[in-house]
């Protein structure tokens, strides 16, 4: 299965480090330095999730050169955070951009959307070539979910707005990006770490909800939290492995990394896990973590600045809480 044409979009508004510091109380130089963000982008209050994957998946529909009524599926992998609250995008999207004959799915994967969303369509175009070529598109505004004064919540101040898109068909013929082979792992003995805690069947809205600041992203489980952290590289580098020999490849031959913003150090110990350089890797130092938008964003930039070559063979790598670890290897083929 082959990767037609990717698009990316963010929004105009940039917050810089300097900003968030002042909002967390941080030193400018922590922002930068231990958590590695230049800056992220934030949507306009009348920007939501379904008008940035639609401007991403019109940017990877002109990058394909496929038309919009010639595709067959509609796949949304982004952020839970949407336009409304229990609410489908993927119909939105798919209608706007003209997408008529396409039916719409959504994959809910937070943070590691993306090498679970190219694994799915592989599949799903595997298992019925007759679909025609499908679009996924993922989005995130989970900057709206953000409460920079609380300490345990700080590893989500590194959260921006954007979306990434990919066209995705059968090969035709060579050269193409070929969508190999993908492993997951998850831990549900995390599944209650972090999360929004109030407006669900557990702790439904209130006045009182909203006056504790029940609505936005926190760590409720901070202990638990931290021993993820511990686990989460031997994860990460088990899925890597395990994406590697059902490509029918090793860890030796991954030649680029396309992962989640973390911090500076988290992303060095992924990349000398893989025996991979850093300037081999893509780090989104200047957009944050857009959940599972990252990976895909990371290689359509990487691809545009003529960074990867042909034969690379790209390891699109993330984790997302609840816990789940995904990967998937994709072979670049465009000369």
């Amino acid at each position: 299965m082959a990767i037609l044409g990717t698009g990316t979009y963010l929004p105009e508004r940039w917050q810089t480090a300097e900003e968030l510091a002042e909002l967390t109380g941080m030193r400018p130089s922590s922002v930068t330095g231990k958590f590695g963000l230049r800056g992220k982008h934030l949507a306009a209050a009348d920007e939501h999730v379904s008008d940035m994957a639609a401007q991403a998946g019109q940017q990877a529909l002109e990058a394909a050169g496929t038309a919009p009524g010639d595709i067959g599926a509609v796949v949304y992998f982004g952020s839970t955070h949407k336009d409304h609250a229990v609410w489908q995008a993927a119909p939105k999207i798919a209608h706007t951009l003209g997408c008529d004959r396409a039916f719409a799915l959504e994959l809910d994967y937070v943070s590691c959307g993306g090498p679970v969303a190219l694994r799915v369509c592989r599949n799903m175009l595997l298992a019925e070539p007759g679909i025609g070529p499908v679009l996924a598109v993922g989005a995130s505004r989970e900057s709206a979910l953000l409460d920079h004064q609380d300490r345990w919540s700080q590893f989500v101040m590194s959260y921006g707005d954007g979306a990434a898109g990919a066209v995705l068909a059968p090969a035709a013929s060579p050269p193409v990006v070929e969508v190999l082979g993908s492993h997951m792992i998850t831990d549900g003995r995390y599944a209650d770490d972090a999360m929004v805690p109030a407006g669900g069947t557990r702790e439904p809205a209130s006045h009182d909800t909203v006056e504790r600041g029940r609505h936005v992203l926190r760590v409720e489980n901070p202990s638990s939290m931290a021993g993820l952290l511990i686990v989460t590289l031997r994860r990460l580098t088990d899925v890597a492995r395990g994406a590697a020999e059902r490509s029918g490849i090793g860890l030796d031959d991954i030649d680029f990394v396309c992962t989640s913003h973390v911090k500076r150090r988290a992303h060095a110990a992924l990349l000398d896990a893989v025996g991979v350089e850093v300037e081999r890797s893509e780090y989104l130092d200047d957009t944050g973590h857009m959940t599972g938008v990252d990976t895909l964003f990371a290689l359509d930039r990487a691809a545009r600045a003529g960074r990867l070559r042909p034969g690379d063979h790209v390891l699109m790598i993330a984790s997302g809480t609840g816990c789940t670890w995904a990967a998937t290897i994709v072979r670049w083929g465009r000369s």
